[in-house]
This record gives C-alpha cells, structure tokens and sequence, in this order.
C-alpha cells in the first residue's frame, strides 16, 4: 500500500515536474491536472519531461478560476482517475504545483499507515470559521453565484445585494451539513471512493456548482457523511496574512520549514532553488518520525503579521500611513520638550546638556526662523534639513523622523507660542512626551526688546493667545504626555526643584545631585513692564502675580512660625 498524489497545476510546471518525479520516484502514483489555460506547447513538454514515468498520468483538463466549481471538477476527474487505475493507493493527497515535500515519501506513507481509517481535512461549521473574507459564511450556501468574483466583481455584488433584498434562500442537499476548510488534504481511499460513488452526487455537484468558493466547502462537507474518523486539520503546511493572501515561502525559509516537521508545504517561490535542492535530494541517514507541528512557526508568523499590520513603533511606511489613530506609537522613543526655559535663562540647552550628560538638547526646532538643531547644524540624522519650508509641510512627519532617526539617544528641544503649533495636539497625545511649561516667559523676551510698545502689547496679546489654547490642549482629557505645568511666578521662587525633577527624569539612573542652577536672565523692572502691559489695555494672566518694583528672583522673607516655651 502507498499514497497516491492529485497534483493541481497551472505555472511554474518546471517545478510541478521535480515535484511529480520525487514521489513517482519512490513509488508513489502520481495524477496531474493541468489547467486548460496553459498552452497546449506547454503542456506537450509538460508531458514529454515526465514520459519516462509509468506512474505518472494526465487527467483531463478543466478551465480553473479561483472561487468556482472548475477546481472541483478538476480535483474529482483526477481523483476518480487515481482511484480506478491505482488500486494500491490507500490514501489519496490533494497538492498543488506549488507545493512542495519537506520528508520522504515514506514517511507520509508510514504515518497513514498507523492511520489507515484517518481522513486528514480541515472541516468545520460555518459558525466556527473565523477566516471567511468579505462577510460570505453560511450565505455561500445560501444564494447563488453565477459570476466570477475576480472577473465580474460589479456585477457580483450586485446580484448578491439583489438575493438579499428578495430574501433568496436555496435549500441544501438533503442530510448535508455546510462545512468548511482548507482545499488541500489527505483522504482515505474508503472516504474518497465513498465520496465519489455517492448515489445523490448529481444532485450534491449541480448544488456546489452554485456556491461560492465550493473547493473549501465541497469535500469538507462530504467527508462528514462519509468518513469513520475525521482529523480535522490539513497535514500540509501553508499560511494566510491578514488579508487572506496566502504566505510564500522564499529561500531563507529552509530551517524555519524543517522545524516545522510537516510533510508537505505551499506556496512555494518557483525561484527558491535552495528550497527545492535541499527537500527534493536524497538526503542519506535522516529519518523523521516526529509528529508535523506547524503550531512550532505559528508564533513567527503572528508576530510577522503583527509586524505588517503594526509596525515598529515610531515608524511611519508608505502601506500605513497616514492613519490618524492607528499607528503603533506615534514615535519611537522618550523625548522631552521646554517651553520658556530658554526664554529665562541664559544657554539653558547647553546647561542641560552639561547636567544631563545625556541626548541632543535642541534650540526651537519649530522657529519660523528655521530649525534650530543642537550646534548650530543645518543637517540631521536622516537628511532633515533646518530649512522651515521642508519642516512646515508636515511637521508631525519631522518630529517622528527626527525622533526615529536618532533613536538611542534623547532628544530634547524648545517649544513655544512663536513656533509652528502644528505638533501641539500630536505631542499632547504622544505618551513619549514629556513637557515642561513656565506659562508667560515667552513675554521675558519683549520684555528685554526695544521695540516700541505698542508693537511689545501687540504681539504679547497674540503671544497669550496661542499659549492660552496650548494649555487647554495640555488639560485635556485626551493628553497622554507627562505634562507639568507652571506658572513664570511659581517657579521663579523655588527653581531648583522642578529642576532637579526634569534632570533626573531624563537620566533616572545617573542619581544627579544639582550643584550648579542656570543663570537666570535679569529681570529687573518685569513687575512694571506688565503693569506698563495692563495700562495699555492688555491684561497679562499667564506670568502669575509679580511686584511692580524690585528685581522678582528675590523671595520676599518669610517670616518665624511662633513657637510656645514652657
């Protein structure tokens, strides 16, 4: 007893040829169906290569399309073709010319002949099949599909959405219960010849031949009726990404392939010479007994559709982007963002540079100027330019680049009311964010200006403006940033804490202890140039309280608690 072999072929017949010699060659007979669409010269030298195998035979030849009955017919004249001329074949493997075997024949054959009753095919209900595409489960059965889904897609939908409204419903073979699975398996001679001699088959093929996508559902349905014992799970090795399209397996598969210890797999690259050269040689002294376990690379290619679908976080590609929403994190990294810590000190970027002693601190990289990159330099990792015009055109695109880019090393930058405000609700919902706010220091620059004044209380009410809204982002219940917040007055009197707060967030492990504060600009004469603001009709909310005389770095005393002696 042996295993005879269908073999589905419509390309790539150079490889399908290796494949039928491979197991003719061990003995195992072979019956080929080849696609009517391939040329009849094709097909001759098709023939001719494998002429010297008795083994070996041709059924006839169907015109196969995807998702109708012609691959069934196909499958059945060359399963009755086996079946009456190899009576010694006591199962039967359904394989495509795109598969390929991963052992010996013989030990397909060993295994089912521990399991001589055993039909191999994947066969479940329609309420259980999760991977059915375009919303078509039990409606498969159902309605009635004349037309071809790849050819004749309008009119397709179009007549499906017609039987729903008419509430067309056909009536399934009595006793059938819809059943499906993967096309490719492995059936008992018993099972098949059974299925073949069926006396309700006229009536059970003019049904299938009405349904959609009948070569998973039309032996998975059968071999219920007709099987003693059902393992319901295809012993060939094949995989289907999210869209449904099915894996191909390319050279730098090979050991990913041999651990899987299946028998057969699909789909093959036809160029994957050393797929083929090593499975098809004779390889002396391996013997193979273990049980297939496809369940051994599931977990690779999870991850590998994962990976499709999601990405790495951070990394924006041509097949998801842009999808507000969806992306796997809006950045790759932590980075941290100043706004009015440069406006009140002096060469705050390069103090935290020195206090840090970690990342790239950044001057105002969304200037309307241009962009303002540590050093002074007019070119980044990645080739973004300090050019404002390039940064303006989508400036969330220049932020996850440059953090993308430089990734491995924290980047700090400024931020203000003067910038381009077009990343503020994207840093605001960025969980890598971290954002530092002294609200109204963007005024300690007007403030030290010698513009006139009226030019100062216009452009600080613009100012106040776009910060005000900043800040309502910032509050929002939708902010996913770690955000603090301060006002010009608060942190004036005691810096040295939030300070220290942002040192040791940027560098946790270092344990820095402050010992030199940043030189905070003069700010004699401040409390008087907001009165000078309020007096002029523009009311100044977001600095804090500050007097109108004196310099406001210097605290006011505070005075001795009272205590009791006794």
């Amino acid at each position: 007893m042996t295993v005879g072999y269908v073999m589905l072929c419509h390309t790539a017949l150079d490889r399908a040829a290796q494949v039928a010699r491979f197991w003719a060659e061990a003995g195992c007979p072979v019956v080929i169906h080849v696609d009517a669409r391939v040329s009849d010269k094709a097909f001759a030298s098709f023939g001719r290569v494998l002429g010297d195998l008795a083994n070996v035979s041709f059924s006839r030849r169907y015109r196969c399309e995807w998702g109708t009955w012609s691959l069934v017919a196909a499958s059945l004249a060359a399963s009755e073709q086996l079946i009456a001329r190899h009576p010694e074949a006591r199962h039967v493997y359904l394989a495509s010319g795109s598969c390929l075997p991963l052992r010996p024949a013989q030990d397909l054959a060993d295994y089912l002949a521990k399991r001589p009753d055993t039909d191999f095919i994947e066969s479940v209900t329609t309420e259980e099949v999760g991977w059915t595409m375009g919303g078509l489960d039990i409606e498969r059965f159902t309605l009635r599909f004349p037309f071809s889904w790849k050819r004749q897609r309008w009119i397709f939908d179009r007549y499906v959405d017609l039987q729903r409204r008419l509430k067309i419903r056909r009536r399934m073979p009595a006793g059938l219960v819809p059943h499906l699975g993967s096309q490719w398996w492995c059936l008992s001679r018993a099972t098949l010849k059974a299925i073949l001699e069926d006396p309700e088959r006229p009536a059970i093929d003019r049904f299938f031949r009405r349904v959609w996508i009948p070569d998973e559902s039309y032996f998975q349905t059968l071999v219920r009726q007709h099987s003693r014992k059902v393992e319901s799970r295809s012993l060939t090795l094949f995989k289907f990404d999210y869209e449904g399209k099915p894996h191909i397996f390319y050279d730098d598969h090979l050991q990913l392939l041999r651990r899987s210890d299946c028998f057969v797999a699909r789909k093959i690259w036809p160029n994957a010479e050393r797929l083929y050269r090593s499975f098809l040689e004779p390889q002396e002294g391996v013997q193979i007994r273990a049980e297939p376990q496809p369940g051994k690379i599931d977990r690779l290619f999870s991850k590998a559709v994962e990976r499709r679908q999601r990405g790495r976080p951070g990394l924006y590609m041509q097949s998801r982007f842009p999808r507000r929403d969806h992306e796997n994190g809006k950045t790759s990294s932590q980075y941290s963002v100043f706004q009015g810590f440069a406006e009140l000190f002096d060469d705050f970027p390069g103090w935290l540079t020195r206090a840090t002693g970690v990342g790239r601190v950044h001057g105002h990289l969304f200037a309307p100027e241009g962009v303002e990159f540590a050093g002074g330099e007019r070119l980044a990792n990645g080739a973004l330019t300090a050019d404002a015009s390039l940064r303006d055109y989508n400036p969330q695109a220049f932020l996850t680049n440059l953090i993308w880019n430089t990734r491995g090393e924290r980047q700090c930058f400024q931020f203000g009311p003067r910038d381009h405000q077009g990343v503020d609700w994207f840093m605001a919902t960025d969980p890598n964010a971290q954002i530092s706010v002294i609200s109204g220091a963007w005024s300690v620059p007007l403030f030290r200006s010698d513009l006139p004044f009226a030019t100062v209380r216009a452009e600080a009410a613009r100012l106040q403006r776009i910060e005000t809204r900043y800040l309502e982002i910032l509050r929002s219940m939708y902010v996913k940033a770690r955000v603090r917040i301060w006002t010009m007055s608060d942190f004036i009197e005691n810096p040295m804490e939030p300070l220290q707060a942002i040192v040791d967030e940027i560098s946790p492990r270092a344990a820095r202890r402050l010992t030199e504060p940043p030189q905070m600009v003069d700010l004699t004469g401040f409390g008087r140039f907001l009165q000078n603001l309020r007096n002029e009709g523009m009311k100044p909310t977001l600095m804090g309280d500050f007097p109108v005389n004196g310099d406001p770095r210097i605290a006011a005393p505070r005075g001795r608690r009272p205590y009791l002696v006794q």
